[in-house]
């Protein structure tokens, strides 16, 4: 039988070894769940009851001359279901900041679908998918529940360069090649370039599966390896990003993100890195086409470039029943990195930070977590803030 989903992987793993409640729970999802009670005689059985999973996290923010601010950050749940041992669902429903409301004519907070896809296993090698799917772009997209990762916030080359969370309608297909190599791929809507910003990237270009416009599709995907210890991939985005300028007089902009990461883990210590990369094909004619139909340009660079390296280590005795990990961490997030020409940079966004802390586990599924950001730019007039971040996150 093949197996349930590589998700099953990141979302159930434990970080200490031969816990019974989730080999069982992994066990179950395997299984496609216990079969129902009553059967009809004349139908085959079904697989059983729905799946449940989540997670939840809660930050403390200090930034530098800015109120300390608590914010109820995420609240997730998972729900999935075996229609047979072909055909699994899975989604994932998401509240952000605790509620939705309007203030000053600002909305806050979200409530969003981030998964809902059916898969149709048909064999090891290969199965299909289509529904709301996550970008297979970089480490944290796919994988960022609280507890897989350091830090209160998710990185910043993970939410300027690549905008996690990036997900989107698309269809595909996946499957374990052997030998430690997994792969997904999918087809998905383009990007509205009309909403793209010097400070952010492309992340106000996503469509995020609310009506989205597919005149410019795109293709992504991610070839992924894991060997004793190593996790390394290598994750690619391209396609259109022009359906919004449909009033434009300008060619359809172009848009390739391409990424690589690692991580590595021995004993108490645990490497990370990743490097990414967006190209923004016909940056100079939108620039100007949006300050012609705006009034001003949003100096968006052709080319926006992040890099991290991360470095973590468990410094509790290995008596204590529960975990402390230090870590320390480098980031370059320059979404100013080469500008098209008779444009020029805005320094201010061409971006680096420290980032050191600590995370307590008193179960492996439940983290305590502290750092402080020293975040750097190379503008000569607007100083970057520091910061302080406490934050508690869990899963199951």
């Amino acid at each position: 039988m093949v197996q349930l989903f590589k998700f099953v992987d990141w979302k159930f793993r434990c970080r200490a070894a031969g816990r019974a409640g989730q080999a069982a729970l992994a066990v179950m999802l395997w299984a496609g769940g216990p079969a129902t009670a009553q059967a009809q005689p004349a139908a085959p059985p079904r697989e059983g009851g729905p799946t449940l999973s989540g997670y939840m996290e809660m930050h403390l923010n200090k930034v530098q001359d800015q109120p300390t601010a608590v914010d109820l950050h995420r609240f997730v749940l998972m729900v999935g279901h075996s229609f047979s041992d072909r055909l699994k669902f899975w989604s994932e429903v998401e509240v952000e900041h605790a509620l939705v409301a309007v203030e000053g004519g600002v909305e806050t907070g979200e409530v969003a679908i981030e998964q809902a896809y059916i898969d149709l296993l048909v064999g090891r090698r290969f199965n299909l998918r289509a529904g709301m799917v996550l970008v297979p772009v970089g480490i944290i997209n796919e994988r960022h529940e609280p507890p897989t990762f350091n830090g209160v916030e998710r990185t910043f080359v993970d939410t300027v360069i690549v905008p996690t969370t990036w997900r989107d309608t698309g269809v595909g297909a996946f499957g374990d090649l052997g030998a430690g190599f997994s792969y997904r791929a999918y087809v998905v809507p383009g990007l509205n370039a009309a909403e793209f910003s010097a400070e952010e990237g492309i992340a106000g270009g996503r469509q995020q599966g609310s009506r989205a416009d597919a005149s410019d599709p795109a293709v992504t995907g991610r070839l992924e390896y894991r060997r004793a210890g190593l996790t390394a991939g290598a994750s690619v985005w391209r396609g259109g990003a022009g359906f919004g300028l449909i009033r434009l007089d300008i060619e359809t902009p172009t848009v390739a993100v391409s990424a690589v990461d690692a991580r590595y883990r021995r004993g108490r210590h645990e490497l990370r890195g990743q490097w990414s990369m967006v190209n923004i094909g016909g940056a100079a004619d939108l620039n100007r086409a949006l300050q012609a139909h705006n009034g001003v340009s949003p100096n968006i660079a052709s080319r926006l470039l992040g890099a991290y390296g991360e470095a973590a280590t468990r410094v509790s005795p290995n008596a204590w029943a529960h975990e402390v990990v230090v870590f320390g961490r480098y980031e370059k997030f320059d979404t100013q990195n080469k500008m098209p020409a008779g444009f020029l940079p805005i320094e201010e966004f061409r971006r680096s930070a420290w980032v050191a802390g600590a995370t307590y586990y008193p179960d492996p599924d439940v983290a305590f977590k502290f750092d402080v950001v020293r975040e750097r730019n190379k503008s000569s007039v607007v100083r970057a803030p520091w910061q302080v971040n406490l934050g508690v996150g869990w899963w199951f």
